[in-house]
């Protein structure tokens, strides 16, 4: 186990988590030192719910070690007389898994029913969060999954959404739309707002729908293996996709129904399907072709992220808004190649895979794209550098946990993309705008008083005079190429997303010239010799 400043996965508890929050009449005991109920607090800050998550710590101490006792079984012994729940996971943590304790052995001593009681025993420390995650979910729908009669109507089961996941309520609510506006019922949507009678019924559906690669398809895979349910575990994100999602399910199911009897569904007038039921579903087909989005054909995009959504996020951003992809990668080497096949024509080298956030930023530094998708991550590494970037995928910050509606998935989705994109670009340009033509008179003078009002002419020659003490920036202590006054001033006119990239060129222009200060002479050359 790697311990780091950020890692992209949480650690197998966390993804533990992410299923038994989200589900209702199931507690969860982790057999661990205190403090790894850290879970409690980011439930709680970032997930917009009344609801408290059903978790409890059977604290290890190094006392009860020294003496041979665990606290493990009065610790579910005491869960199950405060929140009577319908099924306890018990987990194990690193601590408990180099002492090598027998999880099931403990918990049969404590006088839970058996039935009630489930061991998930993986090994925290090769195991994190999303694959947890998903084995968990797994081993619900496996466990408690029955074979019954179909529903009389078209339904379908919702796998994979989890507390914590990326725009999750307004995800389902999209999708769930979609579903009515073609008279399609949800049977069950699971592990989120699901209790154990509903993983019971979810055979009774007539088909599953998994859209995130990371959590759901393994599960969907089994119901389909074991009950002959298929799935659709194609992602709705962006307005082409969306409608080849539609299609797909209609066809699916109409193919059901065709056995079963049932009248064919049907695609509706696409109207149907916005949020007025005036007007178009998206407006992404005609604002990719306005004259303020034709300059997005030049702009050069990095996606970095999960599975689905990199893949996503790369298919829309060149499809349907024109983009160039400079290149694209994923924390999840599981899911590379199912990445990579997805992907397939649309990078111009090899996909990066890696669980280092330093590598990224070095390829975001060398490439100072004009937008960057990614993670919180990403977004921190791009603030450094003045680069637009906006947050796509786990993991994320407070502002992607919103109680607004502002979905990735479906039309509504397309459209909230394609804002989010046009802002983050544009407002990247108001600040060149800016570093370009000055403040416009409005930058006080340093130490002036407010009462005076005074305000200092932006590069009046009294302000120059305080700041600057000589026409040559001082040489740094790691050997920087020193650069004029007048240099510096011509270096700001050059957009701030790539005036890192432009220093650089200069400072290796100069020295193979032979030159030991930028000038602005030096600067013209630069841009000259480098095709400026």
């Amino acid at each position: 186990m790697r311990l780091a400043f950020w890692l992209y996965e949480g650690t197998a508890l966390h993804g533990i988590s992410r299923v038994t929050n989200s589900m209702k009449g199931v507690h969860t005991v982790y057999h661990a030192p205190q403090g790894d109920d850290y879970i409690t607090a980011t439930y709680t800050m970032l997930e917009r719910t009344p609801q408290f998550p059903g978790l409890s710590i059977s604290v290890v101490r190094g006392r009860d070690l020294a003496q041979g006792v665990s606290r493990l079984p009065a610790t579910l012994q005491q869960v199950d007389h405060h929140y009577h729940p319908e099924l306890i996971v018990i987990a194990p943590s690193c601590s408990t898994a180099l002492l090598q304790e027998d999880l099931h052995q403990l918990a049969a001593h404590s006088g839970v029913p058996n039935e009630r009681l489930m061991v998930y025993a993986l090994n925290p420390f090769r195991v994190s969060e999303n694959e947890a995650a998903d084995g968990l979910f797994t081993e619900l729908v496996k466990r408690y999954a029955v074979s019954q009669e179909k529903t009389a109507a078209p339904s379908v089961n919702i796998l994979g959404f989890t507390s914590l996941g990326f725009h999750l309520r307004a995800n389902l609510t999209s999708i769930t739309r979609m579903l009515q506006t073609l008279g399609i019922t949800v049977n069950v949507v699971a592990p989120w707002g699901s209790s154990i009678e509903d993983l019971g019924r979810l055979p009774a559906a007539w088909l599953n729908i998994a859209p995130y690669r990371e959590i759901g398809v393994n599960a969907a895979a089994y119901l389909e293996e074991t009950f002959s349910m298929p799935s659709l575990t194609e992602v709705p994100l962006g307005v082409e996709p969306t409608m080849a999602w539609l299609r797909s399910l209609i066809e699916k199911l109409n193919f059901i129904g065709a056995q079963r009897g049932t009248p064919p569904l049907a695609m509706p007038n696409l109207k149907a399907f916005s949020l007025d039921g005036l007007s178009a579903p998206s407006g992404v087909p005609w604002f990719a072709r306005t004259a303020d989005m034709e300059s997005f054909s030049n702009k050069k995009a990095f996606v970095f992220g999960d599975a689905t959504h990199t893949v996503g996020m790369v298919k829309f951003l060149r499809d349907e808004l024109g983009m160039q992809i400079i290149g694209a990668g994923t924390y999840l080497e599981q899911h590379a190649d199912w990445v990579r096949k997805e992907l397939e024509g649309y990078l111009p080298g090899a996909l990066m895979v890696t669980d280092r956030f330093q590598d990224v930023a070095k390829v975001i530094e060398d490439e100072m794209p004009d937008l960057v998708c990614g993670t919180q991550m990403e977004r921190h590494s791009c603030r450094k550098l003045d680069v637009p970037c906006m947050v796509v995928c786990p993991p994320t910050h407070i502002e992607n946990h919103l109680l607004g509606y502002y979905p990735f998935f479906g039309f509504a989705g397309a459209d909230v993309i394609a804002d989010r994109v046009y802002l983050s670009c544009k407002l990247g340009l108001e600040k060149h705008l800016i570093d370009f033509f000055g403040d416009a008179g409005l930058e006080y003078e340093e130490g002036a008083s407010s009462e005076e009002g005074d305000v200092a002419p932006s590069g009046s020659n009294e302000h120059a005079s305080e700041t600057v003490a000589s026409d040559v920036t001082a040489l740094g202590d790691d050997g920087e190429m020193k650069w004029s006054d007048e240099a510096e001033t011509m270096l700001k006119k050059v957009p701030f997303f790539v005036r890192k990239k432009v220093r650089k060129n200069t400072d290796t222009f100069a020295r193979s010239i032979g030159e030991p200060v930028v000038t602005a002479d030096v600067f013209r050359k630069a841009k000259e010799s480098l095709g400026g």
